[in-house]
């Protein structure tokens, strides 16, 4: 066989093969050009509705605004220090910062409301009742971020499909190039406590990773702990399997910042849903004083 037979042989093999494969689409009702799946499409969990934040963890500095200089299990370095050492909630309030603890390093550890809603196909909208603040986390990677900085910044988002990824605090050799820390009790520990071996997992299945930056500076607490306009905060949002009738959100958050911190500082929080929005309450930006400590007398 010559190499024009070859080649008139070869060519009406791919044209049947192309001609059965046509066959089979139309079939299939897939005989046009496929049609993108949106985010709320592609979503492989339901996070919309109201939820409350269960303070579980970090009870002490979520609950009540913590004393001044008080940075514990912050990776501060010395800038982030003289920051928190210079806090002063007169002068926020006087100058009309007071939203500097609801940006978006402070907002999910506020005690409060998120009600959850997709304001169109491809973006995702937090709305805090603590602050009155809102989040827009954008799906379409080819939205423009905004040229001003705002409180909450510029945050893109991605599904991120289900299963466990092994982690250590911090990732280590063996923990693999996607692994991350194990979150917990401000620092790397679950609610406080030492961190996990690497033999632990956290399961990241079926959530939303964020990452945001473009946010004016702010506060990762209540007393002025600050985080810089360079920051980049990485976010995971679980829907965790329903326990005792409840439903519940996981938020893991790692906050990068080269200007106040020495190493990425990580932090889980807990939301518990709703069956309405009818204990939805907004209130502005305020930060109560820090409670006056007593002295006893001998």
């Amino acid at each position: 066989m010559g190499i024009r037979h070859l080649l008139i042989g070869s060519a009406a093999l791919t044209i049947g093969l192309l001609a059965a494969r046509v066959n089979v689409d139309a079939q299939r009702g897939g005989g046009g050009p496929a049609v993108p799946r949106t985010a709320r499409t592609a979503a492989p969990v339901d996070l919309t509705g109201t939820w409350v934040s269960v303070v579980s963890e970090d009870w002490r500095w979520r609950m009540v605004t913590p004393l001044k200089n008080d940075v514990a299990s912050v990776p501060v370095n010395g800038a982030g220090r003289k920051g928190a050492a210079g806090w002063d909630l007169d002068r926020d309030n006087a100058g009309n910062l007071q939203c500097k603890a609801f940006g978006v390093g402070g907002i999910m550890r506020q005690p409060g409301r998120i009600r959850i809603s997709w304001q169109d196909d491809n973006t995702l909208k937090l709305e805090f009742d603590a602050g009155t603040q809102t989040r827009l986390l954008n799906f379409n990677r080819a939205t423009p971020a905004p040229t001003e900085k705002t409180w909450q910044g510029f945050s893109l988002a991605e599904w991120q499909g289900p299963g466990l990824r092994a982690v250590e605090a911090p990732p280590g050799p063996g923990a693999g190039a996607d692994a991350v820390a194990v979150p917990g009790g401000g620092g790397r520990g679950l609610r406080g406590g030492p961190p996990p071996s690497n033999r632990g997992a956290v399961s990241l299945g079926a959530s939303i990773k964020v990452v945001t930056t473009g946010q004016r500076e702010g506060y990762l607490r209540k007393n002025g702990v600050p985080y810089s306009e360079s920051a980049v905060f990485t976010e995971y949002v679980n829907r965790l399997p329903t326990t005792d009738g409840m439903d519940l959100l996981l938020v893991t958050s790692v906050v990068e910042d080269p200007v106040y911190l020495s190493q990425p500082f990580y932090t889980s929080s807990h939301f518990k849903k709703e069956a309405d929005a009818s204990k939805w309450s907004a209130t502005p930006c305020y930060t109560a004083p820090p409670l006056p400590t007593t002295v006893t007398k001998k």
